[in-house]
């Protein structure tokens, strides 16, 4: 059980260390830490406003308009400034000259010597070679696409609204009513009644005129820009850097894919399909609204994994404390909740941990925005406030993030407890702060996360798998009033679970990145972005296309993920490997935890992503590599693996 008193500080961490507000200057270890866990599972109330970040979360979770207002076009106007300084012949010259020189290039370090070809890049990229007529053009058409995304994502979230009367009686109260409209805000996927969902699904997916518009001109605005710049399509600017690299590449990966899952898939939809038969006989046809529901039915059943019987043993206390403990014995890291100054947070309910190495000292702050509030987004982020970066005095900047949750706050009776799916999603972001407060680059545009999109993900859902192995989750899982330890066969009943319908899962993941990377091909596009849904639907998923609907108006991923959708299942690809070769045997291991750190957490983007990999896999990954690993994931014997392990 976890204890309310303030644990003591080792001996080996009285030692000077960095603070956040005097900007990387030394400072002694904070007096005011306490245990993480005890510090999440004390009761919370609701929060008001005390302070302000950054602008990029600013604009994503401050609980003040106006502040959310400010941050948007804060962001706005340095994403313009930043386009602008992507032109700039004079700056670009600079860098011509010193890379243009061997003996000083031959002087640099390789990080130096990256971050230098990297911004050659990003000059390249926005049309430095272009005479000013076109630099000026490039610079306005990144301000329209900046407004476009915008524009989509506002419109991607935006509820579609019916008459009344146009929906059966007895399905009605399952929705928001104003008026005489019912107002359909999502695809209402858990619901029970195969009726609500499909409404739901034609409903809320109903072609928006403006939103089909913005879509069109946010797609040709990308390919002009890349077509200015010198490349074929706008795919093949936004790998460049990436370990894909090519578009082809890309659809070499999601084929081979996609041909390794078919049969799968339609075993997994004959399931799905045999449970709809014996649950609503009359109207037994697979459509799209029912794979997440049928998918979850079938766990349910075979499994039993009623979230409720696992949230007792979850308390966020008990994950925080699981955490402190992988990542003290993987890396030699503890968590502490320090005391915040006032001023410091913007709402009350928010902790503070700072995060200390055994000899190292202080490496970083973590900010854990965990509970729900009004106007706060339902999604989980990570959010770099402040990069890490070696200064001019030779002191580390120390890095500060955000971690951006949406958990239910405590009750009289509990403290807040998380489903499965809660505690993986944290065990996820802290992967992600993790290669935060670990990355040492010497500058600032490559630190921690900020690498390409397709390794930026490996840290995170290499987290999962710790999450979803016993020997990790039995640290931790303690019943809050009985202190009983999570049983093992639960444990199991959950990892075997995620095998049901996982190939029909992976199977929507493949359709929608192939999506994605139709929609940033070759252009101008020869049907409407409906009509290739509609034909990549039918040969990358299964299901068929529902008429009348435009899922891809939804599909706010293109903002962020623009012709990088892949990322995940290549990522998931990459995490898979290393938790195989380095972790399966012992989720513990110091001397992976300490290679991991050395080899993929460190350099940020200040590596190739590739020799990253190749540094902890003692090997270069092929397409079929990545393959393999995603399609061998689906076949993990867990209950095996279990017995092994003891």
């Amino acid at each position: 059980m976890l204890s309310g008193c303030r644990r003591a500080l080792p001996a080996a961490l009285r030692l000077a260390v960095r603070g956040w507000a005097g900007g990387g200057g030394r400072r002694r270890v904070s007096t005011s830490w306490s245990p993480v866990g005890a510090a999440f599972d004390a009761k919370q109330q609701r929060s008001r406003l005390t302070g302000q970040s950054t602008a990029d979360f600013v604009k994503i979770a401050h609980p003040d308009f106006a502040f959310r207002e400010a941050a948007e076009e804060t962001c706005r106007n340095i994403g313009t400034m930043v386009e602008k300084l992507n032109t700039n012949i004079e700056l670009c010259q600079s860098l011509k000259q010193l890379l243009a020189d061997k003996e000083v290039m031959d002087s640099l370090d390789p990080e130096t010597r990256q971050v230098a070809e990297l911004f050659m890049f990003d000059f390249e990229i926005s049309g430095i070679h272009l005479d000013e007529e076109k630099r000026k053009r490039a610079v306005d058409l990144n301000v329209k696409i900046l407004d476009l995304c915008n524009q989509f994502l506002i419109g991607a979230h935006l509820p579609n609204k019916i008459d009344k009367q146009i929906l059966p009686e007895h399905i009605r109260y399952n929705f928001a009513v104003e008026g005489n409209y019912i107002q359909i805000t999502g695809l209402h996927a858990d619901c029970s009644d195969d009726l609500v969902r499909e409404a739901a699904y034609k409903i809320f997916l109903y072609p928006n005129a403006e939103q089909l518009r913005c879509l069109e001109e946010l797609l040709t605005s990308r390919n002009h820009l890349a077509q200015l710049v010198g490349y074929n399509t706008f795919a093949h600017r936004a790998l460049q850097g990436t370990m894909a690299r090519t578009p082809e590449k890309v659809m070499q990966f999601l084929e081979t894919l996609s041909d390794r899952l078919f049969q799968r898939t339609l075993k997994d939809f004959e399931m799905m399909e045999g449970m709809k038969m014996k649950l609503n006989p009359q109207n037994s046809k697979l459509m799209p609204w029912d794979h997440p529901y049928y998918s979850g039915v079938l766990r349910a059943e075979r499994y039993n994994i009623e979230p409720s019987l696992y949230c007792p043993f979850f308390s966020l206390g008990a994950c925080m404390e699981g955490l402190n403990f992988l990542f003290n014995q993987l890396l030699g890291i503890s968590l502490y909740a320090e005391q915040t100054e006032k001023g410091e947070l913007w709402c009350e309910d928010v902790r503070k941990l700072a995060v200390v190495h055994e000899n190292e000292g202080l490496l970083g702050y973590i900010y854990c925005d965990f509970y729900q509030r009004a106007d706060k987004p339902h999604q989980d982020c990570h959010f770099t406030i402040r990069g890490g970066r070696l200064r001019k005095d030779g002191e580390y900047q120390l890095p500060v993030v955000v971690l951006m949750l949406s958990l239910p706050h405590s009750t009289k009776n509990s403290p807040t407890l998380l489903t499965p799916g809660m505690m993986e999603n944290l065990f996820h972001e802290m992967g992600h702060a993790m290669h935060s407060m670990l990355g040492r680059t010497r500058y600032q545009h490559v630190t921690g996360t900020r690498c390409p999109t397709d390794f930026a993900e490996v840290p995170s859902i290499l987290m999962e798998y710790f999450a979803s192995d016993y020997r990790v989750v039995n640290q931790f899982a303690r019943h809050f009033q009985t202190g009983q330890s999570l049983p093992k066969s639960m444990v199991s009943r959950l990892c075997e679970s995620k095998k049901i319908c996982a190939a029909a899962d992976m199977q929507l993941q493949v359709f929608y990145a192939v999506l994605d990377q139709l929609y940033h091909g070759e252009h101008p596009l020869k049907r409407s972005t409906t009509e290739i849904l509609k034909e990549t639907q039918e040969k990358f998923y299964g299901l068929p296309y529902v008429p009348k609907t435009a899922w891809q108006l939804r599909f706010s991923h293109l903002v962020g993920y623009g012709a990088k959708y892949y990322s995940y299942l290549m990522s998931r690809a990459i995490a898979s490997m290393v938790w195989k070769q380095c972790f399966v045997q012992n989720p513990f291991d110091r001397a992976m935890g300490e290679r991991y750190r050395r080899e993929m957490l460190a350099h940020g983007g200040g590596k190739e992503p590739m020799l990253m990999v190749q540094g902890m896999l003692q090997k270069s990954p092929s397409v079929e590599d990545f393959v393999d690993a995603l399609v061998s994931d689906l076949d993990q014997d867990f209950e095996t693996f279990f017995m092994d392990s003891e």
